[in-house]
Protein backbone atom coordinates (compact mmCIF):
# COMPACT_ATOMS: atom_id res chain seq x y z
CA UNK A 1 0.00 0.00 0.00
CA UNK A 2 2.85 2.38 0.85
CA UNK A 3 4.53 1.60 -2.50
CA UNK A 4 1.37 2.52 -4.40
CA UNK A 5 1.14 5.83 -2.53
CA UNK A 6 4.78 6.58 -3.28
CA UNK A 7 4.28 5.82 -7.03
CA UNK A 8 1.19 8.05 -7.15
CA UNK A 9 3.07 10.92 -5.47
CA UNK A 10 5.98 10.48 -7.87
CA UNK A 11 3.60 10.58 -10.88
CA UNK A 12 1.98 13.77 -9.59
CA UNK A 13 5.38 15.33 -9.04
CA UNK A 14 6.44 14.51 -12.62
CA UNK A 15 3.24 16.03 -14.01
CA UNK A 16 3.82 19.20 -12.02
CA UNK A 17 7.37 19.47 -13.43
CA UNK A 18 6.07 19.03 -17.00
CA UNK A 19 3.42 21.74 -16.49
CA UNK A 20 6.02 24.14 -15.07
CA UNK A 21 8.43 23.53 -17.97
CA UNK A 22 5.66 24.04 -20.54
CA UNK A 23 4.61 27.29 -18.83
CA UNK A 24 8.19 28.58 -18.87
CA UNK A 25 8.63 27.66 -22.55
CA UNK A 26 5.38 29.34 -23.54
CA UNK A 27 6.28 32.49 -21.60
CA UNK A 28 9.65 32.67 -23.36
CA UNK A 29 7.95 32.28 -26.77
CA UNK A 30 5.45 35.05 -26.05
CA UNK A 31 8.12 37.38 -24.74
CA UNK A 32 10.28 36.72 -27.83
CA UNK A 33 7.36 37.49 -30.12
CA UNK A 34 6.64 40.67 -28.21
CA UNK A 35 10.30 41.63 -28.33
CA UNK A 36 10.41 41.30 -32.16
CA UNK A 37 11.30 44.66 -33.73
CA UNK A 38 8.41 46.66 -35.07
CA UNK A 39 10.10 47.15 -38.43
CA UNK A 40 10.36 43.38 -38.94
CA UNK A 41 6.67 42.89 -38.20
CA UNK A 42 5.77 45.66 -40.64
CA UNK A 43 8.01 44.09 -43.26
CA UNK A 44 6.27 40.74 -42.87
CA UNK A 45 2.85 42.36 -43.10
CA UNK A 46 3.95 44.27 -46.21
CA UNK A 47 5.21 41.07 -47.85
CA UNK A 48 1.91 39.34 -47.13
CA UNK A 49 -0.02 42.29 -48.55
CA UNK A 50 2.09 42.35 -51.72
CA UNK A 51 1.61 38.61 -52.16
CA UNK A 52 -2.12 39.03 -51.78
CA UNK A 53 -2.17 41.92 -54.27
CA UNK A 54 -0.11 39.93 -56.76
CA UNK A 55 -2.47 36.98 -56.47
CA UNK A 56 -5.47 39.24 -57.08
CA UNK A 57 -3.79 40.89 -60.08
CA UNK A 58 -2.95 37.53 -61.59
CA UNK A 59 -6.58 36.52 -61.13
CA UNK A 60 -7.77 39.65 -62.90
CA UNK A 61 -5.27 39.11 -65.70
CA UNK A 62 -6.42 35.54 -66.17
CA UNK A 63 -10.04 36.68 -66.15
CA UNK A 64 -9.24 39.27 -68.80
CA UNK A 65 -7.58 36.62 -70.96
CA UNK A 66 -10.62 34.39 -70.65
CA UNK A 67 -12.76 37.29 -71.85
CA UNK A 68 -10.43 37.79 -74.83
CA UNK A 69 -9.98 34.37 -76.45
CA UNK A 70 -9.26 35.46 -80.03
CA UNK A 71 -5.61 36.50 -79.64
CA UNK A 72 -3.44 34.19 -81.77
CA UNK A 73 0.24 33.78 -81.03
CA UNK A 74 2.80 33.63 -83.79
CA UNK A 75 3.79 30.03 -84.62
CA UNK A 76 7.35 29.08 -83.80
CA UNK A 77 7.90 26.93 -86.90
CA UNK A 78 7.27 29.54 -89.61
CA UNK A 79 9.32 29.20 -92.79
CA UNK A 80 9.90 32.96 -93.24
CA UNK A 81 10.09 35.72 -90.65
CA UNK A 82 11.65 39.15 -90.25
CA UNK A 83 11.73 41.13 -87.00
CA UNK A 84 11.62 44.92 -87.32
CA UNK A 85 11.93 47.77 -84.84
CA UNK A 86 10.00 50.96 -85.61
CA UNK A 87 9.98 54.43 -84.11
CA UNK A 88 6.35 55.49 -83.65
CA UNK A 89 6.18 59.30 -83.60
CA UNK A 90 2.92 60.44 -81.98
CA UNK A 91 3.05 63.77 -83.85
CA UNK A 92 2.02 61.97 -87.05
CA UNK A 93 -1.67 61.86 -87.90
CA UNK A 94 -1.84 58.06 -88.01
CA UNK A 95 -0.38 57.84 -84.50
CA UNK A 96 -1.90 60.91 -82.84
CA UNK A 97 -4.83 58.93 -81.46
CA UNK A 98 -2.43 57.19 -79.08
CA UNK A 99 -1.39 60.54 -77.55
CA UNK A 100 -4.70 62.27 -76.86
CA UNK A 101 -6.18 62.94 -74.38
CA UNK A 102 -3.01 63.85 -72.48
CA UNK A 103 -4.88 63.73 -69.17
CA UNK A 104 -7.80 61.33 -68.61
CA UNK A 105 -11.25 62.59 -69.58
CA UNK A 106 -13.91 60.39 -67.99
CA UNK A 107 -12.99 56.90 -69.21
CA UNK A 108 -10.87 58.10 -72.12
CA UNK A 109 -7.12 57.80 -71.56
CA UNK A 110 -4.16 57.72 -73.90
CA UNK A 111 -1.98 54.66 -74.38
CA UNK A 112 0.79 55.56 -71.94
CA UNK A 113 -1.61 56.46 -69.11
CA UNK A 114 -3.36 53.15 -69.62
CA UNK A 115 -0.12 51.14 -69.68
CA UNK A 116 1.25 53.09 -66.69
CA UNK A 117 -1.81 52.38 -64.54
CA UNK A 118 -1.83 48.69 -65.49
CA UNK A 119 1.81 48.38 -64.45
CA UNK A 120 1.29 50.46 -61.29
CA UNK A 121 -1.53 48.18 -60.12
CA UNK A 122 0.44 45.04 -60.93
CA UNK A 123 -1.72 43.82 -63.82
CA UNK A 124 1.18 43.62 -66.30
CA UNK A 125 4.94 43.22 -65.77
CA UNK A 126 7.47 45.67 -67.19
CA UNK A 127 11.03 44.86 -68.28
CA UNK A 128 14.21 46.90 -68.37
CA UNK A 129 15.41 48.78 -71.43
CA UNK A 130 18.99 47.64 -71.91
CA UNK A 131 21.81 49.66 -73.42
CA UNK A 132 21.79 47.60 -76.62
CA UNK A 133 18.07 48.34 -77.08
CA UNK A 134 17.06 44.67 -77.20
CA UNK A 135 14.19 43.37 -75.14
CA UNK A 136 14.54 40.44 -72.73
CA UNK A 137 11.35 39.00 -71.21
CA UNK A 138 12.80 36.98 -68.35
CA UNK A 139 12.24 37.21 -64.61
CA UNK A 140 15.73 38.59 -64.12
CA UNK A 141 14.94 41.47 -66.50
CA UNK A 142 11.74 42.51 -64.72
CA UNK A 143 11.72 45.98 -63.21
CA UNK A 144 9.72 47.14 -60.22
CA UNK A 145 7.48 50.05 -61.08
CA UNK A 146 8.74 51.85 -57.96
CA UNK A 147 12.24 51.78 -59.46
CA UNK A 148 10.91 53.44 -62.61
CA UNK A 149 9.20 56.13 -60.54
CA UNK A 150 12.40 56.85 -58.59
CA UNK A 151 14.68 56.83 -61.64
CA UNK A 152 12.62 59.35 -63.59
CA UNK A 153 11.51 61.48 -60.63
CA UNK A 154 7.79 60.76 -60.90
CA UNK A 155 5.97 61.86 -57.76
CA UNK A 156 4.06 59.13 -55.93
CA UNK A 157 2.59 58.28 -52.54
CA UNK A 158 2.92 54.97 -50.75
CA UNK A 159 0.35 53.80 -48.24
CA UNK A 160 -0.11 50.29 -46.85
CA UNK A 161 2.28 48.90 -49.44
CA UNK A 162 0.35 50.43 -52.35
CA UNK A 163 1.68 53.06 -54.72
CA UNK A 164 -0.53 55.91 -55.81
CA UNK A 165 0.22 58.42 -58.57
CA UNK A 166 -2.11 61.29 -59.32
CA UNK A 167 -3.24 61.74 -62.94
CA UNK A 168 -1.53 65.12 -63.12
CA UNK A 169 1.80 63.51 -62.10
CA UNK A 170 1.74 60.84 -64.81
CA UNK A 171 4.21 62.08 -67.48
CA UNK A 172 1.94 61.17 -70.41
CA UNK A 173 2.49 64.58 -72.04
CA UNK A 174 6.22 63.85 -72.28
CA UNK A 175 5.81 60.42 -73.86
CA UNK A 176 5.66 61.42 -77.53
CA UNK A 177 7.43 58.40 -78.95
CA UNK A 178 7.28 54.62 -78.83
CA UNK A 179 9.69 51.93 -79.84
CA UNK A 180 7.72 49.08 -81.37
CA UNK A 181 8.89 45.63 -82.35
CA UNK A 182 6.88 43.81 -84.98
CA UNK A 183 7.37 40.53 -86.77
CA UNK A 184 6.42 40.02 -90.40
CA UNK A 185 6.02 36.31 -91.10
CA UNK A 186 4.52 33.78 -93.48
CA UNK A 187 2.38 31.10 -91.87
CA UNK A 188 2.62 28.04 -94.07
CA UNK A 189 -0.08 26.24 -92.09
CA UNK A 190 -2.82 28.40 -93.64
CA UNK A 191 -0.78 30.17 -96.37
CA UNK A 192 -1.17 33.68 -94.95
CA UNK A 193 1.10 36.66 -94.37
CA UNK A 194 0.91 38.54 -91.05
CA UNK A 195 2.47 41.46 -89.23
CA UNK A 196 2.21 41.10 -85.46
CA UNK A 197 3.32 43.49 -82.73
CA UNK A 198 5.59 41.81 -80.18
CA UNK A 199 6.68 44.57 -77.78
CA UNK A 200 6.23 48.26 -76.92
CA UNK A 201 8.56 50.71 -75.21
CA UNK A 202 7.32 54.21 -74.24
CA UNK A 203 9.97 56.89 -74.74
CA UNK A 204 9.90 60.09 -72.72
CA UNK A 205 11.21 63.29 -74.34
CA UNK A 206 12.59 65.81 -71.87
CA UNK A 207 14.32 69.08 -72.61
CA UNK A 208 17.32 70.13 -70.56
CA UNK A 209 17.61 73.36 -68.56
CA UNK A 210 19.31 75.13 -71.47
CA UNK A 211 16.42 74.61 -73.89
CA UNK A 212 18.33 72.36 -76.28
CA UNK A 213 17.07 69.39 -78.21
CA UNK A 214 14.91 67.05 -76.15
CA UNK A 215 16.66 63.91 -74.90
CA UNK A 216 15.12 60.46 -75.29
CA UNK A 217 14.52 58.35 -72.17
CA UNK A 218 13.18 54.85 -72.97
CA UNK A 219 11.26 53.83 -69.84
CA UNK A 220 10.65 50.09 -70.08
CA UNK A 221 9.59 47.29 -72.41
CA UNK A 222 6.10 45.80 -72.28
CA UNK A 223 5.33 42.44 -73.80
CA UNK A 224 2.43 42.93 -76.17
CA UNK A 225 0.94 39.53 -75.33
CA UNK A 226 0.54 40.72 -71.71
CA UNK A 227 -0.99 44.03 -72.79
CA UNK A 228 -3.25 42.78 -75.58
CA UNK A 229 -6.18 41.49 -73.46
CA UNK A 230 -6.62 44.94 -71.89
CA UNK A 231 -6.39 46.97 -75.12
CA UNK A 232 -9.80 45.78 -76.28
CA UNK A 233 -11.36 47.89 -73.50
CA UNK A 234 -9.96 51.21 -74.71
CA UNK A 235 -10.76 53.04 -77.94
CA UNK A 236 -8.66 55.31 -80.13
CA UNK A 237 -9.76 58.01 -82.57
CA UNK A 238 -8.89 57.27 -86.19
CA UNK A 239 -9.99 60.42 -88.05
CA UNK A 240 -9.64 64.17 -87.65
CA UNK A 241 -12.70 64.83 -89.82
CA UNK A 242 -15.06 62.34 -88.19
CA UNK A 243 -14.77 62.18 -84.40
CA UNK A 244 -17.18 59.24 -84.29
CA UNK A 245 -14.68 57.10 -86.23
CA UNK A 246 -13.04 55.07 -83.47
CA UNK A 247 -11.72 51.57 -82.93
CA UNK A 248 -10.28 49.64 -80.04
CA UNK A 249 -6.57 49.90 -79.37
CA UNK A 250 -6.28 46.16 -79.95
CA UNK A 251 -7.77 46.50 -83.45
CA UNK A 252 -5.51 49.49 -84.08
CA UNK A 253 -2.37 47.39 -83.56
CA UNK A 254 -3.80 44.22 -85.14
CA UNK A 255 -4.64 46.09 -88.35
CA UNK A 256 -1.24 47.83 -88.30
CA UNK A 257 -2.76 51.31 -88.45
CA UNK A 258 0.36 52.81 -86.90
CA UNK A 259 3.12 54.43 -88.95
CA UNK A 260 6.79 54.47 -88.04
CA UNK A 261 10.25 54.56 -89.52
CA UNK A 262 12.43 51.48 -89.25
CA UNK A 263 15.47 52.02 -87.05
CA UNK A 264 16.65 48.43 -86.63
CA UNK A 265 16.15 44.90 -87.91
CA UNK A 266 17.34 41.64 -86.44
CA UNK A 267 20.58 40.86 -88.30
CA UNK A 268 23.59 38.65 -87.71
CA UNK A 269 25.80 41.62 -86.77
CA UNK A 270 23.28 43.03 -84.31
CA UNK A 271 23.65 46.55 -85.73
CA UNK A 272 21.06 49.28 -86.11
CA UNK A 273 20.51 51.05 -89.40
CA UNK A 274 22.31 54.14 -88.12
CA UNK A 275 25.43 52.07 -87.38
CA UNK A 276 25.94 50.91 -90.96
CA UNK A 277 24.37 53.87 -92.80
CA UNK A 278 26.87 56.75 -92.53
CA UNK A 279 24.59 59.52 -93.84
CA UNK A 280 20.93 60.49 -93.53
CA UNK A 281 20.36 59.86 -97.22
CA UNK A 282 21.82 56.36 -96.92
CA UNK A 283 19.60 55.73 -93.88
CA UNK A 284 16.46 56.84 -95.74
CA UNK A 285 17.44 54.71 -98.73
CA UNK A 286 17.91 51.66 -96.52
CA UNK A 287 14.54 52.20 -94.84
CA UNK A 288 12.79 52.39 -98.21
CA UNK A 289 14.64 49.27 -99.35
CA UNK A 290 13.46 47.24 -96.35
CA UNK A 291 9.87 48.44 -96.77
CA UNK A 292 10.00 47.49 -100.47
CA UNK A 293 11.36 44.03 -99.62
CA UNK A 294 8.52 43.40 -97.18
CA UNK A 295 5.91 44.60 -99.66
CA UNK A 296 7.38 42.53 -102.48
CA UNK A 297 7.38 39.38 -100.38
CA UNK A 298 3.78 39.94 -99.29
CA UNK A 299 2.54 40.56 -102.84
CA UNK A 300 4.50 37.75 -104.49
CA UNK A 301 3.91 34.92 -102.03
CA UNK A 302 1.99 32.95 -104.65
CA UNK A 303 4.16 33.98 -107.59
CA UNK A 304 4.69 37.08 -109.69
CA UNK A 305 1.37 38.86 -109.98
CA UNK A 306 2.43 40.55 -113.26
CA UNK A 307 2.59 37.20 -115.06
CA UNK A 308 -1.07 36.66 -115.90
CA UNK A 309 -2.99 33.88 -117.55
CA UNK A 310 -4.20 34.36 -121.15
CA UNK A 311 -7.81 34.36 -119.98
CA UNK A 312 -7.06 37.21 -117.56
CA UNK A 313 -5.47 39.25 -120.33
CA UNK A 314 -8.53 38.74 -122.57
CA UNK A 315 -10.93 39.65 -119.78
CA UNK A 316 -9.25 43.01 -119.24
CA UNK A 317 -9.43 44.09 -122.91
CA UNK A 318 -11.87 46.82 -123.84
CA UNK A 319 -14.46 46.15 -126.61
CA UNK A 320 -12.43 47.93 -129.29
CA UNK A 321 -9.35 45.88 -128.54
CA UNK A 322 -11.45 42.72 -128.48
CA UNK A 323 -12.74 43.52 -132.01
CA UNK A 324 -9.20 44.07 -133.26
CA UNK A 325 -8.05 40.81 -131.65
CA UNK A 326 -10.98 38.92 -133.19
CA UNK A 327 -10.28 40.42 -136.65
CA UNK A 328 -6.63 39.46 -136.44
CA UNK A 329 -7.62 35.96 -135.37
CA UNK A 330 -9.96 35.63 -138.38
CA UNK A 331 -7.24 36.86 -140.73
CA UNK A 332 -4.84 34.35 -139.28
CA UNK A 333 -7.36 31.53 -139.65
CA UNK A 334 -8.07 32.51 -143.29
CA UNK A 335 -4.37 32.62 -144.12
CA UNK A 336 -3.77 29.26 -142.53
CA UNK A 337 -6.75 27.78 -144.41
CA UNK A 338 -5.45 29.09 -147.77
CA UNK A 339 -2.01 27.79 -147.04
CA UNK A 340 -3.32 24.32 -146.17
CA UNK A 341 -5.50 24.24 -149.35
CA UNK A 342 -2.57 25.16 -151.57
CA UNK A 343 -0.42 22.56 -149.93
CA UNK A 344 -3.04 19.85 -150.43
CA UNK A 345 -3.39 20.73 -154.16
CA UNK A 346 0.35 20.56 -154.71
CA UNK A 347 0.52 17.19 -153.00
CA UNK A 348 -2.36 15.81 -155.10
CA UNK A 349 -0.80 17.00 -158.39
CA UNK A 350 2.56 15.50 -157.64
CA UNK A 351 0.99 12.21 -156.67
CA UNK A 352 -1.07 12.17 -159.95
CA UNK A 353 1.99 12.44 -162.20
CA UNK A 354 3.61 9.53 -160.51
CA UNK A 355 0.55 7.26 -160.72
CA UNK A 356 1.10 3.86 -162.39
CA UNK A 357 -1.79 1.63 -163.58
CA UNK A 358 -1.36 -2.08 -163.40
CA UNK A 359 -3.79 -4.15 -165.38
CA UNK A 360 -4.51 -7.74 -164.62
CA UNK A 361 -3.58 -10.00 -167.50
CA UNK A 362 -5.30 -13.26 -168.31
CA UNK A 363 -3.23 -16.32 -168.80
Amino acid sequence: MDNKIRQANRYLWIMRVVVVLFTIHYSLFVSEAQAQPKARRQQQQKAQQQKKTQTQSQGMSMRARLMFPTAIDMPEDVVWRRDIYREIDLNRDNNAGLYYPVEPIDKQVNLFTYVFKLALNGYIPVYEYRLDGNEVFTDSARVKIKTVLDNYHIFYEEKDGKLRVDNSDIPSAEVKLYYLKESAYYDQANSTFHRKVLALCPVMLREDDFGGEASKYPLFWVKYADLEPFLSRQSVMTSNLNNAATMSMEDYFTLNRYEGKIYKTNNMLGKTLAQYCPTDSALAKEQKKIEAELLAFEQNIFGDKHRKDSLDSIAKLDPQQMKIAAKQARKGNTARARKSTAKSRSVSSSSGSARVTVRRQRH
